[in-house]
């Protein structure tokens, strides 16, 4: 069973690739966040503040990507992408206050 993970690419006002991922993460669908990200070339926001689980299968989809992508991430996955080690990889931020 596949868990349910939304995937919408779009871009930034200032024309930079995003993409804005809502769900969980996990071995099931790892592949098609792989494949979304693969198919983005250049510089990728990576929206994960919709985000409610991630597990291993999916960090291991980021760090290859690592040097060209930024992550946005909720509170709740903070501590996971420190402790990977893909915070002192890449630029991370929290999502901005409604």
């Amino acid at each position: 069973m596949t868990t349910p993970l939304t995937l919408t690419p779009g871009r930034q006002a200032d024309g930079a690739a995003v993409l804005t991922a809502v769900g969980e993460i996990d071995m099931s669908n790892a592949a098609e966040l792989a494949a979304a990200i693969e198919d983005t070339s250049g510089a990728l926001v990576l929206d994960l503040s919709g985000v409610e689980y991630l597990d291993s299968a999916g960090l291991s989809v980021l760090f290859p990507h690592a040097d060209r992508i930024r992550l946005i991430a909720n509170p709740l996955l903070a501590p996971v992408l420190a402790i990977s080690g893909l915070t002192d990889l890449t630029a991370t931020a929290e999502p901005p206050a409604n």
